[in-house]
C-alpha cells in the first residue's frame, strides 16, 4: 500500500526546506547557483515512516525524480548531487566539493550517520575510489560507494547506452527497494523515455534495516568546487510501495550557465562577424524565400484523410487567410494558433498549427479531426477543416473572439471579470456539451482534458468546449481501451493514477473541479494560502461543514450571486469531484440538476463527510501541483499549470 506520495515542480508549495545555496533560479528549483565551493540542500518538511514499528524491518519503497546538471564549461563538470535519506531534515555540518553537501571530513564513513544516498557524481575523487567523472553510486554512511557504474541505461535489447550527467538534458532516476528480497536497485534513463528500462543500472543486495530509523527525511544535496555547475530539480515522487508510476510529462528546457564578462565580449565579436557574413547572403536568401513562399507542393490524399470527413484546405488557402501566419492569437504546448479570414467570405477562423514532432503529434492530430469533425453541438467548438503540408499539420476552427475562459478567471481588467450570471451560464454550457459527448452521440466520447483553457467564449459570452487532442471514443455499452495516463494534473480523477483507464466518470471528476474553480473564482491550489485553504475542493467542504459553503467563493462573487444557484453549483462540484467514482453522478443527471429538473440528495453532506478523503487518498496520498508550462494547467499533455491529482 502506498503511504506517501509527493510531487514537486520548480514552483515550491512551501513544504520544501532549503539550506545553503539551494533556492529558485530561472523559474526552477536549484540545489546550487553560480557560487563556487558551496553546497545546497532541499529536504521535505515532514519525515516518512520507513520502518515497520512492530518488526523493525524497512518497508518497500520507490523514488522517482527528474534532474538536470548545467555545467559552467560544456565538457567539464565540478561536483555532483545525490538523493538522500537522512535521520534529520537537512544535514548539519556538511561540506562542499567532494562531499556533495552530505558529509564532512570528520563524519564521513561513520556508522552513526544512518544515511543512505544515491550519488550522481561528475568528478572523479580517487580518495573515495570513484570509477570515473560520470557515474552513479549507492552510498551508505559515507562517500565511498558500495556499488557504482558509469552513467547510462540498458535499452530494450539489453544494449548499454551512455548518458552524460552534465548534458543539461532532463534525466530520470528510479530507485526501488524490495522488502522481501532486501534488494536496492537504481535506474537512470532519459526523461523522454515513457517506460523505465527493465534492467537496472545498479543492484545492491543489502538489508537496509540496520541503517534506517523508523522515521527518515528525504531530500537532495549538491555541491560545487573550483568549477561551477547548476543542479536543477524539476519533479520527484516518493512512495512507500514497490510501484513505479506511469506518468506522461512535457519536457522543460533549462537555460545555459550564465556567461562571464569575458565570454560576453567574445560572443559580441563573433556576432558582429556573423552579421557581416549574413549581410552578404541576404539577397540570395530573400530570393529563395520568395520562391519557396509561392511554390505549391502537390498534396496527395492518404487513406486516413479520405475517411476523416472534415473539409481539407490547401496550404495556399490558409496562408492567404492568415496573411502569412502573422496574426498570432496564442501559443501552448501543442503549437501556435493564428487568426484568419477565409478568402471570398467574411468568415473569421482560428488555425492551429501542430508540428509533426510536437508533443501532440500525428496520433492526437488524427484524434482531433476524426472526433470533433463529426460532432455537432452548439457548445462544442466547430471544426471547419484541416490541412497537412510537409511536416506541419493544421486544424481550422470557427474563431471565438473572446478567447479562452482562463483569461476571465484570473487576471485581466475589471471589464474581463465575469458576473455570476455569466459564470452559471458557462457551467451549464459545458455540462450540456459533456452530456452530449457521453450520452447523446453515436459513440461515447471521453474528452480527458476539461479545464478553463479548453473552454472558448464567443462574442455573446456563450461557452464551447474544444481541444479534442486527447479524446477517446468507444461504442455505447463498452469501455475505452487505453492504459496511458494523460490529462492535466489537478483535473485528473484519482482512479486514473491507479488504473490508467479513462471513463465518463473521470470526465465528471474534471468537470466537478472545473465547476468549483469557476464558481469560487480562484485556482485549484493556492500554496501560499492558510493550510485549510490550499486545496480548493477541501476548502469548499470545510466551509460547508462549518455552515455556509458559499464562503468558499471569493468576496467579489459572494457580492454578485444568486445564493441558491451558487450553493447548488458548489455542492454539485464537490459531489462530481468525489474521490469515489461510484458516488459521482453522470452528466445527464448533472444537466438536470443545473436545470432545476432534479435535486441533490438531502444527505449529500453526510456522503461527502463519510468518504471525504476516500480510499484512494488513504492509499496514494496528496500530489500537489504547481503551474508548469505546459502556460495553463499543463498537459500530462504536464505542461501547464502543473497540477495535482486528487485532494
Amino acid at each position: 500500500m502506498i503511504l506517501a506520495l509527493f510531487c514537486r515542480t520548480e514552483n515550491s508549495d512551501g513544504k520544501l526546506i532549503m539550506e545553503g545555496s539551494a533556492g529558485l533560479m530561472n523559474g526552477f528549483t536549484t540545489l546550487t547557483n553560480t557560487k563556487k565551493h558551496a553546497y545546497g540542500q532541499a529536504f521535505e518538511e515532514d519525515p516518512l515512516p520507513f520502518k515497520n514499528p512492530i518488526d523493525g524491518t524497512v518497508t518497500s519503497f520507490s523514488i522517482t525524480f527528474f534532474f538536470a546538471i548545467v555545467p559552467e564549461h560544456r565538457h567539464k563538470g565540478s561536483h555532483g548531487m545525490a538523493f538522500v535519506i537522512s535521520p534529520t531534515r537537512g544535514i548539519p555540518g556538511a561540506s562542499a566539493d567532494q562531499y556533495l553537501g552530505i558529509f564532512n571530513h570528520a563524519n564521513n564513513g561513520n556508522s552513526s550517520n544512518h544515511v543512505v544516498a544515491v550519488e550522481l557524481d561528475i568528478h572523479k575523487d580517487d580518495e573515495f575510489g570513484d570509477i570515473d567523472d560520470n557515474h552513479v553510486g549507492i552510498n551508505i554512511n559515507g562517500m565511498r560507494s558500495n556499488v557504482s557504474a558509469p552513467a547510462g541505461y540498458y535499452d530494450p535489447k539489453g544494449q548499454f547506452k551512455k548518458l552524460s550527467l552534465i548534458s543539461g538534458n532532463l534525466l530520470r532516476v528510479t530507485i526501488l527497494y524490495s522488502k522481501k528480497e532486501k534488494q536496492l536497485s537504481v535506474t537512470l534513463s532519459p526523461a523522454e523515455e515513457a517506460n523505465i528500462p527493465k534492467r537496472p543500472l545498479l543492484l545492491l543486495n543489502q538489508d537496509l534495516s540496520p541503517y534506517l530509523l523508523e522515521e527518515m527525511y528525504v531530500g537532495f544535496a549538491a555541491s560545487t568546487g573550483a568549477i561551477g555547475a547548476i543542479h536543477y530539480m524539476w519533479m520527484w515522487h516518493v512512495s512507500l510501495s514497490y510501484m513505479v508510476p506511469n506518468l506522461d510529462f512535457g519536457i522543460p528546457t533549462f537555460p545555459p550557465y550564465p556567461k562571464t564578462k569575458s565570454q560576453v565580449i567574445r560572443i559580441v565579436l563573433v556576432t558582429c562577424l556573423a552579421l557581416a557574413l549574413f549581410a552578404a547572403l541576404v539577397a540570395s536568401a530573400v530570393s529563395l524565400f520568395l520562391y519557396r513562399r509561392h511554390k505549391m507542393v502537390q498534396q496527395v490524399l492518404e487513406e486516413w484523410e479520405i475517411q476523416c470527413g472534415p473539409h481539407r484546405f490547401t496550404y495556399k488557402e490558409l496562408f492567404k487567410a492568415t496573411k502569412g501566419f502573422k496574426q498570432l492569437l496564442g501559443k501552448g504546448g501543442f503549437g501556435q494558433v493564428f487568426k484568419g479570414t477565409l478568402p471570398g467570405s467574411d468568415a473569421e477562423i482560428a488555425v492551429k498549427s501542430v508540428s509533426h514532432n510536437s508533443s501532440q503529434g500525428m496520433r492526437e492530430f488524427l484524434a482531433e479531426i476524426s472526433t470533433i469533425g463529426r460532432l455537432r453541438h452548439p457548445n462544442l467548438v466547430r471544426l471547419l477543416g484541416y490541412c497537412r503540408y510537409k511536416e506541419e499539420l493544421y486544424l481550422v476552427y470557427d474563431f471565438m473572439p473572446n478567447g479562452s475562459l482562463d483569461k476571465y478567471l484570473y487576471g485581466g481588467s475589471d471589464e474581463e471579470q465575469l458576473s455570476w450570471t455569466q459564470r452559471f451560464k458557462i457551467i451549464k454550457d459545458v455540462a450540456s456539451a459533456l452530456s452530449y459527448l457521453h450520452h447523446e452521440w453515436l459513440q461515447v466520447v471521453i474528452h480527458r482534458d476539461i479545464k478553463p483553457a479548453n473552454v472558448l467564449i464567443d462574442d455573446k459570452m456563450n461557452a464551447s468546449l474544444g481541444d479534442f487532442g486527447l479524446a477517446k471514443l468507444y461504442d455505447q455499452g463498452y469501455e475505452a481501451q487505453t492504459s496511458r495516463v494523460a490529462g492535466t494534473f489537478g483535473y485528473m480523477a484519482p482512479e486514473l493514477m491507479r488504473t490508467g483507464r479513462p471513463t465518463t466518470g473521470t470526465d465528471v471528476y474534471a468537470f466537478g473541479v472545473f465547476m468549483l474553480e469557476v464558481s469560487c473564482g480562484r485556482k485549484l491550489f493556492e500554496p501560499r494560502a492558510e493550510p485549510e485553504e490550499v486545496v480548493l475542493a477541501d476548502w469548499a467542504i470545510n466551509r460547508w461543514e462549518n455552515g455556509d459553503i458559499v464562503e468558499a467563493a471569493n468576496e467579489r462573487i459572494r457580492q454578485d450571486h444568486d445564493k441558491g444557484q451558487l450553493e447548488l453549483v458548489l455542492k454539485l462540484g464537490v459531489l462530481c469531484s468525489h474521490q469515489a467514482e461510484e458516488v459521482r453522478p453522470d452528466m445527464a443527471t448533472v444537466v438536470k440538476i443545473l436545470g432545476g429538473v432534479s435535486e441533490l440528495p438531502d444527505n449529500l453532506l453526510d456522503i461527502v463527510r463519510t468518504e471525504k478523503l476516500g480510499k484512494w487518498y488513504e492509499t496514494y496520498g496528496n500530489v500537489l501541483d504547481t503551474e508548469m508550462t505546459m502556460g495553463s494547467a499543463g498537459n500530462l499533455t504536464i505542461t501547464e499549470p502543473m497540477t495535482s491529482v486528487g485532494r
